[in-house]
């Protein structure tokens, strides 16, 4: 099937991401859910289990066996760390995958996407992994630094008898770190799509992520508001509902009420994670593509291999064990 690549504005993109979804749901739907299950699973089983440890004793905790299950529970989180990683990059980058050849027009199945990312799972979650350390390291030196010229913005601001321009300043203050946050994600976001279609590393990924996504920051940031308010409006719509059902209705019902409202808050939660992940990696994964046709006139290198005159990219040997 021959597809015609162009250049698409904001619009354009989001309805072929709401087409490329409908048209292959199912197999988006199932590659999010699994490491939906685990990451929720985690989430929530770990407290569960925990608590139940707590309460099975009865009695407080000796001060040794205290100490002894704090450091199982730390444990355990540390242990859950890698499986929740490896889970969350296998699945981005077999929906990258899927995207991509859903969007060239070629057909994909839910086995094939992970068939087709296996092999370099370690790449992926290494990918994962440098992204999150960025995203919580650099940002976190940059709230530091700003907390200092706060503390010494508020000391000026007392010594001149300005207090009300206190409230102003910290608002300036979370908006310009916010604005980093943003920031910062946005010129991260497009590492998937590059280290899954063109099968290079992580960190050639991040780089490749930094300069294709120029000017991309609104887009991300519309993207964001608009997955936010999909997700608050299902929760709140299933909420209304359940508070509504007359026979969960009156306080001779309220155990029973929350106990369904925790149950249907978990399935909402996995419901809600399950159906936006995908629209998130789709319309990145196109936001990858129009990047490359906008700055390197990628459409003309596609039609090109279409018609024979220039030969596709060698495929690339499988990876080694020590590859990422």
């Amino acid at each position: 099937m021959t597809v015609a690549l162009r250049p698409m504005n904001l619009g354009e993109i989001l309805d072929r991401t709401v087409q490329l979804y409908r048209s292959r749901f199912l197999v988006f739907l199932g590659i999010s859910a699994a490491p939906t299950a685990v990451v929720l699973g985690t989430a929530y089983g770990l407290p569960y289990l925990f608590a139940r440890l707590g309460s099975s004793r009865g009695a407080p905790w000796p001060p040794w066996e205290g100490i002894l299950a704090g450091l199982l529970q730390v444990l355990a989180v540390l242990a859950a760390i890698p499986v929740l990683l490896g889970a969350t990059a296998l699945a981005m980058a077999a929906m990258s995958h899927t995207a991509s050849r859903a969007y060239l027009g070629e057909k994909v199945t839910f086995c094939g996407a992970y068939n087709a990312v296996w092999r370099r799972g370690w790449r992926y979650a290494w990918l994962l992994t440098l992204q999150s350390l960025i995203l919580l390291v650099a940002p976190d030196a940059a709230w530091f630094v700003l907390l200092f010229i706060l503390a010494f913005a508020r000391a000026l601001l007392k010594r001149a008898g300005m207090t009300s321009a206190e409230t102003i300043l910290a608002v300036i203050f979370v908006l310009v770190f916010l604005a980093l946050f943003v920031w910062m994600l946005s010129r991260l976001s497009l590492a998937f799509p590059a280290c899954v279609i063109e099968k290079i590393g992580a960190w050639a990924a991040l780089k490749r992520s930094i300069s294709l996504s120029k000017g991309t920051g609104g887009f991300y940031i519309l993207a964001a508001v608009l997955a936010w308010m999909l997700s608050i409006g299902i929760t709140l719509t299933v909420m209304t509902i359940l508070a509504l059902i007359p026979g969960l209705r009156g306080p001779q019902h309220a155990q029973s009420f929350h106990l369904v409202m925790g149950i249907a808050s978990r399935a909402v939660g996995f419901a809600v994670l399950a159906f936006i992940l995908p629209i998130y990696s789709i319309a990145l994964t196109l936001l990858y593509y129009d990047q490359r046709i906008r700055l390197e006139a990628y459409d003309i290198e596609w039609m090109m291999q279409q018609a024979g005159l220039v030969a596709p990219p060698p495929p690339e040997p499988p990876p080694s064990e020590n590859a990422v």
